[in-house]
């Protein structure tokens, strides 16, 4: 039997959380995406996870397709202004400014982005690009 789309980016996420190396789960949320290419969730993630295996150009596509899908998603606008940060890219702004909007009427996406953040930062602690959105978000 094979997994259904909702039940392996179930499991995907469940492994993310158990602090499975994010380079084991590229793969899988490549697979995500193959076999949802309209699921910004799943291009969220695979942003996500690229941009901790220090993999910018890859996030920044994968971003910009999951903003492209869902654009009031703070997260998909968080990964983008980061992978845009890490290879130099302009318009960073933009995506701030949005994402500032959406976390500014939604507390429970406001309390996600922080834990979001606050992770990356756990996952990566150096990671200057994270930490810059994180003090234009919350600073």
């Amino acid at each position: 039997m094979t997994e259904t789309v909702d039940s392996l980016f179930e499991t995907a996420i469940e492994r993310y959380k158990a602090g499975e190396d994010p380079a084991t789960l590229i793969p899988v949320f490549q697979e995500l995406c193959d076999r949802a290419p309209k699921s910004s969730a799943a291009w969220t993630c695979l942003a996500w996870i690229y941009l901790l295996n220090d993999k910018p150009n890859s996030a920044y596509k994968a971003a910009q397709k999951a903003v492209k899908l869902q654009p009031h998603d703070p997260q998909a606008r968080v990964n983008l202004a980061v992978a845009m940060l890490e290879t130099g890219q302009k318009g960073v702004r933009e995506h701030i400014d949005h994402a500032m909007q959406l976390i500014m009427i939604d507390s429970e996406m406001r309390d996600e982005i922080k834990q979001s953040i606050d992770d990356g930062l756990t996952r990566k602690p150096e990671w200057k690009s994270l930490q810059r959105v994180q003090n234009w978000l919350f600073n």
